[in-house]
């Protein structure tokens, strides 16, 4: 993100403002030229592994179609649903991903020019149609693929985790009291959840 979201933080918050020199500059790099379709497919295949799991799960479903960088919408709709199990999805899994597809096919899903133009509620209300797609996994497509610059994912482990640790803190925060906290970083939230994230890999 930029200096002035660093700047923004430092001044309205000195403890954060400490983890921040801890940790340095901020490397997140939104992947923008990533489709809200090919997004959302990772982020459920993310969903409740250790990252390791979760990349060798992906590589399988992307074999499965050799050829492409990526199956398309119309390949996940056409693909038996053994074929995907098969490669390590879980039988949810394998129902979010094929509706994912489905819904991009009827523009439920929106492409990345009409995502684009949509505001971050907007884009929540319109992507929780999809089964298996909750306010988390929207909240990460913000961050890592729109680049939007104001998000708290506040039910997530790793940010509630970094915010105990880096504000000493014996018990995790409730969501409700890290977003009432996290009024203070608007509007560069999304900069402090990956600096609270990044705090997890500290010496301590």
């Amino acid at each position: 993100m930029t200096p002035a979201s660093i700047q923004h933080l430092s001044e309205r918050d000195e403890i954060l403002a400490r983890l921040i020199r801890r940790v340095g500059p901020c490397s997140l790099t939104p992947r923008r030229r990533r489709s809200p379709y090919e997004a959302l497919v990772r982020a459920v295949t993310y969903q409740q592994l250790n990252g390791k799991a979760a990349q060798t799960i992906l590589q399988r479903v992307r074999d499965l179609f050799p050829g492409k960088t990526f199956p398309t919408p119309h390949d996940l709709v056409r693909a038996p649903a053994e074929k995907l199990r098969g490669a390590g999805l879980s039988r949810a899994k394998t129902l979010a991903v094929k509706d994912i597809a489905e819904k991009t096919l009827m523009g439920v899903v929106p492409d990345r020019r009409a995502i684009s133009r949509m505001n971050d509620v907007e884009i929540v209300e319109r992507l929780t149609q999809v089964r298996g797609v909750g306010i988390w996994t929207v909240e990460m497509l913000l961050i890592f693929t729109l680049g939007r610059t104001d998000v708290l994912p506040a039910t997530d482990y790793g940010v509630r985790k970094g915010f105990a640790l880096t504000y000493g803190k014996p018990d995790l925060p409730r969501p409700a009291e890290l977003l009432a906290f996290g009024e203070r970083w608007r509007p560069h939230r999304s900069t402090a959840a990956w600096y609270l994230w990044r705090s997890l890999e500290l010496p301590q």
